[in-house]
C-alpha cells in the first residue's frame, strides 16, 4: 500500500477527524506506516510538535493513534480566529500574520505552497497518508484557491471518501447535493461514502442505502455506529458531557467560564472524565453557580475576553467565589487575567493599549510577538502535600509575565537549572493558582493533587493517556467490523493481498 487517501465531510463536524484517527490505528496496528495529513485547519485547540510548533489538536491525536510523535508537516496551515473576520496564520508551526478572510484568501497561494512541501516530505516518509479535509467541499464559494479540499486533492491527483453524518438528519441530501456542487472531476475522484453515528436497525436503513449507490453510481463503504464515551481529543467544539456520578459521595463542583475566544479546552478532558467531578461550562448569559473551583482557560485574545468576563458578571462572581473560601486556577490568558495589568504594546490581538487585570496576583503581564512554544514535564507542589506531583504538558502563549507572585511557584519544570523552572504562582492564602502549562490536570497523580486541593479528600485522577488509547483501538475496531476497509483503501493497494485478515 502506498499513496494518499483524502477524507472529505458533507459539513463541519461530520466525524472527519474520528475517522482518520481510527484508520490511522487501524493501519499502524497491521504495520504499515501511515501518517495524518491536513491542509489547511481552523482551531483555537492546538498542540505543540516535538520541532517546536503548533498543530491542530486533532492532528495530535491522529498521530498519537498512528504512533508518532506530532510533526508540523501534520498540518502545515493553522488559522487561530481572533475575531468573526480576522485570523493569526500559522504556517509550518509557528505564527506569521494575522490577516482578515479577504487578505488570507489572496495569500492561500502561497499557502498551498507550504500544504505541497508538507505533503511531499510526508509521503517521503510514510506509506501512506491519510488527508483530513476542512468543512465541506460543497462550499462553491470557495472553490477558487481552494487549498483544504477538492483543491488539494486535484493538486496532489488523491482519491477521497465521503463522510455524513446521519444523526444530523438529511443524510442522503447531504451526500447527494454534495456531489451536485462538485465539477465532473471532483465528483470522479470521490471512491464511495461512510456514513457516520447511526442510531438504531441498520435494515431499516438498506433501502436508502439501495437509492443512494443506484442514484450516485458510488458504493457506501460502510455506516459507522454512534460510538459513546470516547475519550477523544476534540478538534474545536466544546464537549459538554460531564463524568458519571461517584460512588464515593459528593462530587467536586468545577466551573469553567466560556469566553468569546477560549483555547486549549481539551485542558478539561481529564476532569470531564472523572466521575469524582462534576464539570460545567458556562456560557454567555448564565450565572455562574456555587462551586468548589472556577479555572479561568486560556485566550486567543485575553484583553477582550478579559472585557467580556466583566460585562457578564464573572468579575464578581470570582470574587464572591474567593469570599466564600472557592478555589481559582488561571491558565495561560486565565492566569494573565489575574495580574495586576495586561499590556500589548504592539497591537497583537487586537488594538494597542492596556488592560488592568482581575488584579488577584501581583503579576503584569506584555505580551510579546514571539510565541512561546515547548513540551514540559516538571514537578507540581501544593499546600498539604507530602511530595510533588509529576506533571506533563506544554506551553503555547506570547505574554512574558512578571512580578512578586511569581515567587512562589506552584510548579518546577525541567530545564538548564538543576532546581528546575519556576513556573506560575501560588497565592499566599493558598487559594488561587496560576500556570502557563497547558495539560495541567493531565497526568492522573497532578489531577488528584489539584482536586484534594480544592477539598475532594479522597481523590484520584484519570489516566488520560491510557483512556484515549483505549478509545483509539476502540475506533479502528469497530471501523474493522463496519466498514469495508479493502475496498475502501483498493486505490493505495499495490496488491489487493496487501491489506491482512484483521483490516479486512
Amino acid at each position: 500500500m502506498r499513496g494518499t487517501l483524502m477524507i472529505q465531510g458533507t459539513t463541519s463536524d461530520a466525524g472527519k477527524s474520528t475517522v482518520v484517527a481510527g484508520l490511522c490505528r487501524l493501519l499502524a496496528r497491521d504495520g504499515i506506516s501511515v501518517a495524518p495529513f491536513k491542509p489547511q485547519n481552523m482551531a483555537l485547540n492546538s498542540a505543540v510538535t516535538a520541532d517546536g510548533g503548533e498543530i491542530g489538536r486533532a492532528q495530535a491525536l491522529q498521530a498519537f493513534a498512528a504512533g508518532l510523535q506530532p510533526h508540523t508537516d501534520m498540518n502545515p496551515v493553522l488559522l487561530k480566529p481572533s475575531s468573526d473576520i480576522g485570523a493569526q496564520v500559522i504556517i509550518h508551526g509557528h505564527a506569521r500574520f494575522d490577516l482578515d478572510a479577504r487578505a488570507y484568501h489572496d495569500y492561500k497561494p502561497v499557502a498551498m505552497q507550504a500544504v505541497l512541501a508538507s505533503h511531499q516530505r510526508l509521503r517521503a516518509r510514510h506509506d501512506v497518508v491519510l488527508v483530513e479535509g476542512a468543512g465541506s467541499p460543497a462550499e462553491v464559494n470557495l472553490r477558487d484557491r481552494d487549498i483544504a479540499n477538492m483543491g488539494f486533492a486535484e493538486r496532489v491527483d488523491c482519491p477521497v471518501v465521503l463522510v455524513a453524518d446521519i444523526d444530523r438528519g438529511g443524510v442522503f441530501a447531504h451526500l447527494v447535493g454534495t456531489l451536485a456542487c462538485l465539477s465532473e472531476s471532483e465528483r470522479g475522484r470521490i471512491k464511495g461514502f461512510l456514513i457516520n453515528r447511526f442510531r438504531g436497525d441498520l435494515s431499516l436503513l438498506q433501502p436508502g442505502l439501495d437509492w443512494l449507490e443506484q442514484q450516485t453510481g458510488k458504493p457506501v463503504f460502510g455506516v459507522l455506529p454512534y460510538l459513546h464515551g470516547l475519550q477523544l481529543d476534540a478538534e474545536d467544539a466544546i464537549a459538554t458531557q460531564t463524568g458519571s456520578v461517584s460512588a464515593a459521595g459528593e462530587r467536586l463542583r468545577v466551573v469553567v467560564p466560556v469566553l468569546p475566544r477560549i483555547s486549549n479546552h481539551t485542558d478539561f478532558d481529564a476532569l470531564r472524565a472523572n466521575p469524582q467531578v462534576d464539570l460545567r461550562f458556562v456560557g454567555p448569559g448564565t450565572a455562574i453557580p456555587p462551586a468548589d473551583l472556577i479555572v479561568l482557560p486560556g485566550s486567543k485574545s485575553v484583553r477582550a475576553d478579559l472585557a467580556f468576563l466583566r460585562e457578564h458578571g464573572w468579575e464578581r462572581a470570582l470574587l464572591r467565589h474567593l469570599r466564600y473560601g472557592g478555589k481559582v486556577i488561571g491558565i495561560c490568558g486565565g492566569m494573565q487575567m489575574l495580574g495586576r495589568r495586561i499590556d500589548d504594546p504592539h497591537g497583537l490581538e487586537g488594538a494597542p493599549g492596556t488592560s488592568a487585570g482581575l488584579g488577584l496576583l501581583e503579576m503584569e503581564t506584555v505580551l510579546q510577538p514571539h510565541k512561546q512554544l515547548r513540551q514540559v514535564q516538571g514537578v507540581l507542589s501544593l499546600p498539604g502535600e507530602e511530595a510533588g506531583a509529576p506533571v506533563q504538558g506544554y506551553e503555547i502563549h506570547m505574554g512574558v509575565t512578571t512580578g512578586p507572585a511569581l515567587a512562589r511557584p506552584p510548579l518546577r519544570l525541567q530545564g538548564e537549572d538543576p532546581d528546575g523552572r519556576p513556573d506560575g504562582a501560588l497565592s499566599e492564602d493558598g487559594q488561587i493558582l496560576a500556570t502557563y502549562v497547558h495539560g495541567l490536570f493531565d497526568h492522573p497523580e497532578a489531577s488528584a493533587a489539584l482536586l484534594r486541593w480544592c477539598g475532594q479528600v479522597q481523590a484520584s485522577g484519570i489516566d488520560l493517556a491510557a483512556s484515549r488509547d483505549r478509545s483509539l483501538h476502540q475506533l479502528a475496531d469497530t471501523i474493522a467490523a463496519h466498514v469495508d476497509v479493502a475496498a475502501m483503501l483498493a486505490p493505495l493497494q499495490q496488491e489487493r493481498s496487501g491489506i491482512s485478515a484483521k483490516a479486512r
